[in-house]
């Protein structure tokens, strides 16, 4: 499924009843929706979109599963498909969702609770009523069996009941967080009676019910799976569906790596690929089909945050507890010289965890941000309050003498040293520095190695090793590794999110995104601050301040982004003329007959 979005406020304009709640069609996070209860479609939508045709996709790896909540087994990609969520988040607003199952969402100023009234029509594909009962057995069973994830997005829920036929109140515990009607407006809906006898905590190649616009079709495990469109689906004349879902099937092919991947995509195997490749985007398509205009290289901008991804440290390991060890290999990677040779110049170094909005810390802390940094002076590094963080840096020409020399006075200050008989980095007790750096594609290996090579200039022997999906799946949901390529997407209202990232309560949770491991009583308040965030100005000051007690902590060393989505796709589809701030919207695009006609003609 889908980045899980997160946040929670104001409603749009309705008649007040006297306990002075507020019930609408749609909910915010800060200030008023975008659209109001009359609104006919998003604006990145087109409602006249012809719906027919397939959409074809790849991945890379295989399933084994269709149950994408739960830790066991490998999901299908498009597993989550076939579920709707209560609300759905609009993608042109930091952060605003509008009923989907639910028709109306209904709150007190306090945000203490959350009323959903689900809409009559709502309907599982075997045509029974989605009801009170299915939400309250789907967020029982989600916190109690699915994913740690759900456990901690959804702690603050103390209690949850059917108060009326249609209707389900969340009850939250005491304290400031005041994006959790939003975050419980994204509950995927469960049905109730399918699972009854069934063990939700195994995986499962039996396609589940759902009540989305698509259900499971053929499929061969591992290989590929078809979902087909709902021929009666409820929901298909909802101002928050109009001009979405527009293909008849969606098909999942899967190739050994991202390699094959690609190959498949230029032999018109399938038609849409998000390239993560630089590389790749520079030298791999100078193919016919891209000359002549039949596959074509989208650059779409986007304002979304680009997160954080680096070479996570697992901190739970003694080798990596040490700050200034973590600082000092930092030192060893050359990002200017990678961006030359091997990047073509297209990256920006990652600094921030919220890079590319206005949620990234830059600067020295001052106003809000100082205020919520000053009662942890001391228990954070001083550069905090002195220093704008930066990424080591080189002239990009591979001499980067000066950088390991830092690293060097680093290392010695730690108690690492060289021993002149082996020429190894080795502790006090005569134990070499050695670590494993764990990939799950070779296509990271031409990144990697070079970095390798600069931390054996240290003395340092770090081994690359790259496996498939299912073991790194399985090695990182248990912890097992050293250093990882890891991810963090962020949103434009980060909040509850946060805590699975870096809380010390999940950090020895199985399956947790708090993959470095982090423990710290100061994070963990600085979380709980950016939750309870009351207004905009508010939630970005404090992010500045989450974001820099992380940076100066070291536990990554950052990668790079881009702000825009490359996206290659065969010339077959209409899209909106409207991108939204949070990018590309795949669903809202079509079939063109016209195109694919000229294009099936084309290849022949």
């Amino acid at each position: 499924m889908r980045t899980l979005l997160l946040a929670v406020l104001l409603l749009a304009p309705a008649v007040a009843p006297a306990d002075d709640t507020i019930k609408a069609h749609g909910i915010a996070m800060h200030g008023d929706l975008k659209y109001g209860p009359d609104f006919t479609h998003f604006d990145y939508a087109n409602p006249d979109a012809p719906k027919g045709g397939e959409l074809r996709l790849g991945g890379v790896g295989g399933f084994d599963s269709f149950n994408p909540f739960i830790i066991k087994g490998n999901p299908d990609d498009g597993a989550g498909r076939i579920y709707e969520t209560l609300l759905v988040a609009s993608a042109d607003e930091p952060f605003s969702e509008y009923g989907l199952l639910a028709e109306t969402v209904e709150t007190p100023a306090d945000r203490s609770w959350v009323a959903f009234t689900l809409r009559p029509q709502a309907r599982w594909h075997d045509g029974q009523p989605i009801s009170a009962d299915d939400v309250i057995w789907t967020f029982e069973t989600l916190r109690t069996k699915g994913r740690p994830f759900y456990r901690a997005y959804y702690a603050n829920v103390a209690k949850v009941e059917k108060i009326g036929e249609r209707t389900v109140k969340f009850t939250f515990k005491p304290g400031e967080n005041r994006e959790l009607p939003l975050i419980v407006g994204q509950l995927p809906v469960l049905p109730k009676h399918y699972w009854e006898g069934r063990d939700f905590e195994a995986s499962t190649l039996e396609p589940p019910l759902g009540s989305a616009a698509y259900k499971i079709g053929k499929f061969e495990p591992g290989r590929w799976s078809i979902y087909e469109r709902v021929p009666d689906y409820w929901g298909k004349d909802l101002a928050v569906n109009r001009g979405r879902d527009n293909f008849d099937t969606i098909r999942h092919d899967y190739y050994r790596d991202m390699t094959v991947e690609l190959e498949a995509l230029k032999a018109g195997a399938y038609d849409v690929h998000p390239e993560a490749s630089s590389k790749e985007w520079a030298t791999a398509y100078d193919v016919p089909a891209v000359r002549n205009g039949q596959l074509i290289k989208g650059e779409f901008k986007n304002g979304n945050p680009t997160g954080m991804q680096g070479y996570a440290f697992n901190t739970r390991r003694p080798l990596f507890q040490d700050r200034r060890v973590r600082q000092a290999l930092g030192y060893a990677l050359d990002f200017e010289w990678s961006n030359r040779t091997l990047f073509y110049g297209q990256y920006t170094r990652n600094r921030s965890y919220f890079d590319n909005s206005e949620l990234a810390a830059n600067g020295v802390p001052q106003g809000a941000e100082l205020a919520a940094l000053e009662p942890f002076r001391g228990k954070v590094p001083d550069e905090v309050f002195t220093t704008e963080y930066q990424p080591p840096m080189t002239d990009g020409s591979g001499n980067m003498r000066d950088n390991l020399r830092k690293a060097v006075e680093l290392l010695k200050a730690a108690g690492w040293n060289i021993d002149p008989s082996s020429k190894k980095l080795v502790n006090a007790q005569g134990q070499p520095f050695e670590f494993e750096i764990l990939l799950l594609d070779p296509v990271y290996e031409r990144i990697t190695l070079p970095f390798v090579k600069n931390l054996e200039r240290l003395g340092v022997t770090a081994r690359v090793r790259t496996v498939d999906t299912s073991q790194f799946k399985k090695r990182m949901d248990d912890y097992d590794f050293d250093v990882v390529i890891d991810r963090w997407l962020e949103t434009l209202s980060p909040g509850n999110e946060q805590r699975t990232y870096w809380g010390s309560a999940s950090a020895d949770q199985p399956g947790s995104r708090n993959s470095i491991g982090i423990k710290d009583p100061v994070i963990d308040a600085l979380v709980e601050q950016v939750v309870a965030a009351p207004d905009r100005a508010s939630l970005v000051a404090r992010v500045h301040a989450l974001d820099r007690v992380l940076q100066w902590n070291f536990y990554v060393i950052p990668n790079w982004y881009i702000a825009y989505d490359r996206i290659a796709y065969w010339d077959k589809f209409g899209r909106p003329d409207v991108i939204p701030v949070q990018g590309v919207q795949i669903d809202t695009w079509w079939i063109d007959p016209a195109k694919a006609a000229a294009l099936a003609a084309a290849r022949k």
